[in-house]
């Protein structure tokens, strides 16, 4: 966690691109060898954040998406990004939205299961993680001033309205 913080920390200052190594590693105060034992390139530091916190998220799912989207699941996914808001609006707001979509997308193609490539349903996951991206981030850029529930409750409602 000390690189990635030392990351994000820089990446406040300048461009990703601009961030040297050895910028990250005296800020982390970490070992050179420690940075490259556990990551090839600075884009990897962010890629293996994502996908930690999409790990802990499964972890800690205490309920099965096999049903489908639930209220309780898109209240969770808000309170999820809230708590890493954060991360979230950093690399959103470096250009790495396509980063963290495709990761979400990965993540719920895992979590739905064997679904055939040529499935037309396959769609409903990447509109599904679409809507959700691009609503969480303007609500983080906006404040997150609504709860996690009320956003859920709207999402919800959204979705319905949609399937109508």
């Amino acid at each position: 966690m000390c690189i990635t913080d030392a990351l994000f920390d820089l990446m406040q200052e300048k461009s990703i691109s601009e961030i040297t190594v050895t910028e990250i590693i005296r800020k982390a105060g970490v070992a050179r060898a420690s940075y490259y034992r556990n990551y090839e390139s600075k884009e990897d530091v962010l890629v293996t954040l994502i996908r930690d916190v999409l790990e802990y998220f499964r972890m800690t799912m205490e309920y099965d998406l096999a049903d489908g989207i639930t209220y309780e699941h898109m209240a969770r996914c808000f309170a999820f990004f809230k708590e890493f808001g954060e991360y979230a609006l950093n690399l959103y707001e470096s250009g790495f939205a396509s980063l963290i979509l495709d990761e979400l997308n990965q993540f719920h193609e895992m979590l739905a299961g064997t679904m055939p490539a040529s499935s037309i349903e396959r769609y409903e996951l990447y509109m599904y993680m679409g809507a959700l991206f691009n609503t969480v981030m303007n609500w983080l850029q906006s404040g997150a001033k609504e709860s996690p529930e009320e956003m859920a409750k709207l999402f919800c409602r959204q979705q319905r309205i949609i399937r109508s």
